[in-house]
């Protein structure tokens, strides 16, 4: 009796989990986001050091 409840109940979860993805979907386009911002905080890292770097010479060669 109590092992037919608990097979329903968990039945009945699973079966709001297959239809309600609207959290998954959020969750998925906020890791999306957070990749593309750490690559576009390493890609400016990056080249702002090379940028300093070749001004630097630039400034020391006049």
């Amino acid at each position: 009796m109590l092992v037919n409840y608990v097979r329903t109940a968990v039945a009945l979860k699973l079966n709001e989990l297959k239809f309600d993805k609207r959290a998954v979907t959020a969750i998925e386009y906020a890791l999306i986001a957070a990749l593309i911002a750490v690559v576009i905080i390493g890609a400016v890292t990056t080249l702002g050091s090379n940028v300093s770097k070749t001004f630097n010479s630039v400034a020391s060669e006049l």
